[in-house]
């Protein structure tokens, strides 16, 4: 049944091939262009197109590869000149290559859920058929990936399955598969912290003697480094050319659609304390461009300041992670991880530098696997994903995805509450969550209707999207604020719902 859902979503899939494209396929159609007609060497220099090669080597072989393919739909997408080229046959070829590629993010699902129902033989089919069902149906990946365009399905397969193989107590092959993932795409930085944190406690400390710890810890080293040589070995002569292409510092704070995060919040408090006190703006975050701006009344935000931030509020979470009982099973050790992921993520996201609202979704899927097995995990699920995907919306700025879009939200987060509640009894959120949640129809038909109807269009175009910002931000502040107090009070042994039912 588990592929059964996965063809059904695929097909779902297919009938977005049509749909809007954003400037993130040309980017990748460079990217084929790249890597197929140009000499490795020049990779990372080339700038014909605005839209150069900024994502790890990994990816770049990726799209390599991806390009031998290409070539036997249509040669012309693989010329580097050819800017915003979008034949018929590139655009089956890219949207089919997102699709195929999906299959990573199925057994990634798969092996997680697998692993987190172990143990449980008289609930487990059902669980991964909900968690397989909420996982590969998450609206947020259908809208970013198969309308908007992008391979997040591909690379939260290889988390997936790295977060699995933790779980089923093989380190050393999940140390292997994140490694190669941020070699694939260097965001997933933002968790990294928790899986040094985890492979130093919970394989190199645990049950251990000095002379096991070195050696496990040579082990690890060797793994991560042998990754980064197969990765950036062949740069080795350009890996300054390349750093400069994956941290470009001078994007600014914020992106050109404020992620509904910490900083979107500041923004919003400058610009209100600067209309209060009657100061002119010193340059405007508001005008759909990526750059850099000084705030007018509060402190400019610096990267050392996001970092500080970022790192600061990760450390009760890793100090509560290395503090778990080492006694506890792996499952129940892998579910702290999980929750851990869930946290870190979602702090880079809240206080990273030059975050995208996509980066949303790094918190809502691990998050997703959880609820299967916890009410209060399922809970937060349903809260999130109303917030997160709502937050997705203006990046299907269309008119006439207007419709696609809201129905989408709606469908899935119908799908969510049925689904989870055949698994968890009883009422899901408090009356103050109920409550903002009932705000989103309000906003959704402001943004739609009402602004435009009483005239403020043209006025304050950029009002809609600040509203979705703030509002947004408001529950991802909310939810990390009450997820993170939850799991700090949590001892790391708790069993899951379908263990407890198994026990009586």
């Amino acid at each position: 049944m588990f592929w059964h859902i996965f063809l059904l979503v695929s097909g779902v899939k297919l009938l977005f091939i049509p749909a809007y494209r954003s400037t993130d396929f040309e980017v990748h159609r460079n990217w084929l262009a790249i890597t197929h007609s140009l000499p490795l060497s020049r990779w990372y220099y080339e700038k014909t197109s605005e839209w150069t090669l900024d994502y790890p080597p990994f990816f770049a072989y990726f799209e390599w590869l991806l390009s031998l393919v290409a070539k036997s739909f249509d040669p012309r997408m693989l010329d580097v000149k050819n800017l915003n080229y979008a034949s018929e046959q590139t655009i089956v070829f890219q949207r089919f290559s997102v699709i195929v590629t999906d299959v990573i993010y199925a057994l990634g699902v798969r092996r997680c859920l697998r692993a987190l129902t172990t143990g449980t033989p008289n609930t487990a089919s059902r669980s991964i058929l909900i968690g397989g069902a909420l996982l590969l149906g998450n609206a947020g990946l259908l809208m970013v990936d198969h309308i908007h365009f992008q391979y997040n399905g591909f690379l939260f397969g290889v988390l997936l399955l790295s977060i699995g193989a933790l779980m089923e107590n093989r380190p050393l092959q999940a140390a292997l598969l994140f490694a190669a993932l941020l070699n694939l795409k260097h965001i997933f930085m933002y968790v990294a912290p928790v899986y040094m944190v985890y492979l130093l406690r919970f394989y190199c400390l645990r049950d251990f003697t000095i002379g096991q710890a070195v050696g496990r810890l040579i082990k690890l080293g060797t793994i991560v480094l042998g990754i980064c040589l197969l990765s950036f070995g062949p740069f080795y002569e350009h890996i300054p050319q390349v750093l400069s292409r994956l941290f470009p510092f001078t994007r600014g704070l914020t992106h050109a659609y404020w992620a509904p995060n910490f900083w979107a919040l500041y923004n919003t408090a400058d610009k209100a304390l600067a209309v209060a006190l009657g100061k002119v703006a010193k340059g405007s975050s508001t005008g759909g461009l990526v750059q850099t701006f000084e705030h007018t009344v509060l402190p400019s935000i610096t990267p050392a300041v996001t970092f500080a931030l970022t790192g600061v509020f990760m450390v009760p979470i890793l100090l509560k992670l290395w503090t778990l009982k080492s006694t506890a099973s792996h499952v129940a050790l892998g579910r702290s991880f999980v929750r851990a992921i869930v946290l870190c993520g979602c702090t880079s996201f809240l206080f990273g530098w030059h975050v995208h609202e996509k980066a949303i979704l790094m918190v809502l899927i691990p998050l997703t696997l959880l609820a299967i097995g916890n009410q209060n995990d399922a809970r937060w699920t349903i809260f999130l994903g109303v917030v997160a995907h709502y937050s997705l919306f203006p990046l299907l700025f269309k008119p006439e995805l207007t419709l696609v879009k809201i129905s989408l939200h709606a469908v899935y987060t119908g799908l969510s509450v049925v689904l989870l509640k055949l698994l968890h009894r009883g009422q899901f959120f408090r009356t103050v969550e109920f409550l903002y949640l009932a705000g989103f129809p309000v906003l959704c038909a402001y943004e739609n209707v009402v602004h435009d109807a009483i005239g403020l269009g043209e006025r304050l175009p950029f009002l809609p999207l600040l509203l979705t910002s703030v509002y947004c931000a408001v529950g991802v502040l909310y939810f990390w604020v009450s997820y993170q107090l939850a799991f700090l009070r949590t001892n790391g042994g708790e069993t899951s719902v379908t263990e407890k039912k198994k026990t009586k």
